[in-house]
């Protein structure tokens, strides 16, 4: 193949029933860990060739060993490599990849990374360039939810004057919660009470924003004290379908780091459950989506009432537990649909069956508050059975490195009811094998145990507020 294309048509459809591999033959994976693995062994299900990306400090990681090649583009840092988006391009053209499928964080809602795929000629398999900037701006997103007739809690405009964001929070009423409009993993996010912190804590909040990325304009929105967060699994196509499999409640967070995912979302009425759905199809239609996303919700434990919270333009790490209930490869439906071709299914298949949650496997110390700890697996023993899957990259000899995320594997259980896949989930973690550093198996653990989680009142603050300190205290008793 050359590297010198034309770019890609954005209405480029295909024929339902043309195979995968007649419109994307290579693609070059432009992530590391679980995720990288997690698509290649999705486009090796469909026949396609795969190229890895990595970095130094991955050059002999599982995904490089599974590919059909892998390039080093760059030192250990993520600066260096998979954000590095001219040695990813170059990567891609350079080895007559068709496609790039850019996993889950680093330039997966780049979009300017996304514009320059297309003008390469690659397929971006993602949502196209212009969702990618549109969505990844919240105050933009919330107006595009506010004008789908989906709830948008009460909020702001975006502003970086103290005097506006203390006017707009008298009209919302105290507390509320000072969010980054380019924010994410809970940074640039603080919760204030009254007006003093709040013109105490802006200007903290914007530099933070600003440092993080690169854009300190933040807004205030309406506090909801129990919160829990329910997501729904959305995903288009080219030819203007646009579906929803099923939601998730990924409530169970620790610093706004999410710890345990599940499908579906335990304790909603039926009519809360489609009102949530519709909600979802309406904005995933606003945007005329037209590859997988996920619509975000907080709920409100005492009102029952839910709103818009973001939109993410890119495959979730929880979407093992939407396929597990659903029997959907939402990756290869990625894939499918950035070649052109129509969805495989339709509403109607649809089915959830039964009940699946997944818990997340860090080399974190919980004994000494979650710090993550680099090392290196000695050995690795993962669990196996009926209804048990495990995404990870980790091997014995697998390197944890000080320079990413410190997740090393994803477990997850499915059966027919809730309690019955947290017990085998508790069953498959027990059996999971890792020396060499230290888990959060432990924890996991004693969360899927407590009576609060199998009530389903574990809101997003209940393990920072409550949890974690009764996770401590069982430690100190056992000493």
């Amino acid at each position: 193949m050359s590297s010198a294309r034309a770019a890609v048509p954005e209405q480029a459809l295909a024929q339902p029933g043309t195979p995968v591999g007649a419109l994307i033959e290579r693609v070059l994976i432009a992530n590391r860990g679980e995720i990288a693995v997690r698509v290649v062994k999705a486009c090796r299900a469909l026949g396609l060739e795969t190229v890895v990306v990595t970095s130094a400090a991955d050059r002999d990681g599982l995904a490089a060993v599974l590919a059909d090649r892998a390039i080093c583009i760059g030192g250990p840092s993520a600066s260096a490599s998979y954000l590095n988006a001219d040695a990813v391009l170059a990567a891609a053209l350079g080895t007559g990849c068709d496609a790039v499928h850019p996993g889950y964080g680093f330039l997966s809602e780049n979009p300017e990374f996304a514009r320059r795929c297309v003008a390469e000629g690659l397929r971006f398999i993602g949502p196209k360039p212009q969702i990618v900037a549109g969505t990844g701006d919240k105050a933009v997103a919330r107006e595009i939810a506010r004008n789908a007739g989906v709830p948008v809690l009460s909020g702001s405009d975006v502003t970086d004057s103290p005097d506006a964001a203390v006017a707009a929070a008298g009209q919302i009423g105290y507390p509320v919660l000072i969010k980054a409009v380019a924010g994410g993993g809970g940074r640039g996010m603080s919760v204030v009470a009254d007006e003093a912190e709040l013109r105490r804590r802006l200007p903290t909040a914007i530099a933070e924003a600003t440092a993080a990325f690169g854009d300190g304009r933040i807004y205030v929105e309406k506090f909801i004290a129990r919160a829990r967060h329910i997501e729904v699994q959305v995903i288009g196509d080219k030819h203007g379908s646009v579906v929803h499999v099923g939601e998730r409640d990924c409530s169970a967070q620790r610093r706004h780091q999410k710890v345990i995912e599940e499908s579906p979302a335990p304790g909603l009425s039926t009519q809360t459950r489609g009102e949530i759905h519709r909600a979802a199809l309406r904005f995933a239609e606003a945007i005329e989506l037209d590859s997988a996303g996920t619509v975000e919700f907080v709920y409100d434990a005492d009102t029952t009432e839910f709103a818009f919270l973001e939109f993410n333009a890119r495959i979730q790490v929880e979407h093992p537990v939407s396929e597990m209930v659903s029997g959907i490869d939402l990756v290869a439906e990625q894939i499918r649909t950035a070649a052109g071709l129509p969805l495989s299914f339709t509403q109607d298949d649809v089915v959830p069956r039964g009940h699946a949650i997944e818990a997340r496997v860090m080399a974190e110390s919980p004994e000494r508050g979650f710090v993550p700890v680099p090392g290196t697996v000695t050995t690795w023993q993962p669990p196996s059975g009926i209804g048990v899957r495990v995404d990870s990259h980790c091997r014995a000899g697998t390197v944890v490195s000080p320079y990413y995320d410190s997740m090393i594997a994803k477990v997850i259980a499915h059966a027919p009811t809730r309690d019955a896949a947290a017990d085998r989930l508790i069953a498959a973690l027990r059996e999971l094998g890792v020396q060499g550093v230290p888990t959060t198996v432990p924890f996991d653990i004693f969360l899927l145990q407590h009576k609060a989680f199998r009530d389903f009142e574990v809101t997003t603050r209940w393990i920072d507020q409550v949890g974690a300190e009764e996770y401590r205290s069982t430690l100190e008793e056992t000493r």
